[in-house]
């Protein structure tokens, strides 16, 4: 089944999949590169794709969306502080019209220079990510990466005045599970609030699921409330359920136990453009190949539309033997 765009004008909002699911929110990969070598989302063997795109490209990508009813935008990787001229992008998306949100997901490690910078570059919301508060569980987890640039970022990034700030954990059993309500006071005490994320099938490790963490949580005397969830047509929507709790909200992330697929209102582009409607397939559209051939605005809306009408309905992380046929995560962009 194929999303039909407007009959007249195919950058006319509403931005519809195969099943009529709406897409505001676009989750775009500046760099398949990272400093860190994380086990679950960048194996050894992943050598980086080639063609990277540069600002303007990025700006025209993300201009086609939003015409199209993307509201907000988050920059991933990799890892997207490494590219030098990350306040050119993020000043010039921005600063597109019709863009609400910009957000960054980031290791940390260059937040003590670049925190400030990013946030009067036009960055609204930082998700920082932080598997453990032990610099020895860090080297098992991350083979490279500086531990003590991680925290001194974050600090800087909950001193930098951020409409909103995230703590991600990816969650590995007999790794750093038993640091969860460590990481929740952690992250409380800085104004931050933690979310806690299955483990997908992309790299080494064994996930914990949602309701055992919660369990654990509530056995420390924490009384959890959970939060209504927000409407999936709301820009601000994405994939995490919450509770409220003393010092704060706790996000969790649950891919595998609590499909988060039919509330969808996403899509990806590669770093490289290539626009992949499904973190968990391989249909994709190579956006980059056709701005560099001179397409039309209108030309690239037809080929997000086509796209989108491929994306599944769910993704199919558990069905067996399909790991072998996803590329890592660093690969997609997250």
């Amino acid at each position: 089944m194929t999303a039909p765009p407007p009959a007249s004008n195919p950058l006319a909002p509403p931005l519809l999949d195969a099943q009529g699911r709406c897409m505001t929110y676009l989750r775009l990969s500046i760099t398949d590169r990272c400093n860190f070598r994380c086990s679950y989302c960048s194996p050894a063997s992943w050598g980086g794709k080639k063609d990277l795109l540069d600002a303007a490209e990025f700006e025209r990508i993300v201009s086609v969306f939003a015409r199209m009813g993307i509201r907000r935008v988050r920059l991933t990787g990799g890892e997207p502080l490494i590219r030098p001229d990350i306040q050119e992008i993020a000043r010039r998306l921005a600063a597109v019209p019709g863009i609400q949100h910009l957000a960054i997901t980031t290791n940390a490690s260059r937040l003590e220079t670049l925190a400030v910078p990013l946030r009067e570059a036009g960055v609204t919301q930082l998700n920082l990510s932080l598997d453990t508060l032990s610099a020895e569980t860090f080297r098992r987890i991350s083979k490279q990466g500086d531990f003590d640039a991680l925290m001194r970022g974050i600090d800087a990034a909950a001193a930098a005045g951020f409409q909103s700030l995230k703590l991600n954990v990816v969650v590995m059993r007999g790794i750093n599970d038993a640091e969860v309500p460590a990481l929740v006071d952690f992250a409380h005490a800085r104004g931050i609030t933690p979310r806690f994320i299955e483990l997908m099938p992309f790299g080494q490790g064994t996930p914990v699921p949602t309701a055992e963490l919660l369990e654990r949580l509530a056995a420390t005397g924490r009384t959890l409330t959970e939060e209504p969830q927000e409407d999936a047509a709301s820009p601000t929507s994405g994939p995490a359920r919450y509770w409220r709790t003393t010092g704060g909200r706790v996000g969790f992330i649950s891919p595998l136990t609590q499909n988060f697929c039919g509330g969808c209102n996403r899509v990806r582009v590669a770093s490289n453009g290539d626009l992949r409607s499904c973190l968990g397939g391989r249909a994709q559209a190579p956006l980059h190949q056709l701005i560099r051939g001179g397409a039309t605005d209108a030309e690239l809306a037809m080929a997000v539309r086509r796209a989108l009408g491929d994306k599944p309905e769910g993704h199919r992380f558990t069905e067996a033997g399909n790991g072998a046929t996803l590329l890592p995560m660093m690969g997609i962009g997250g």
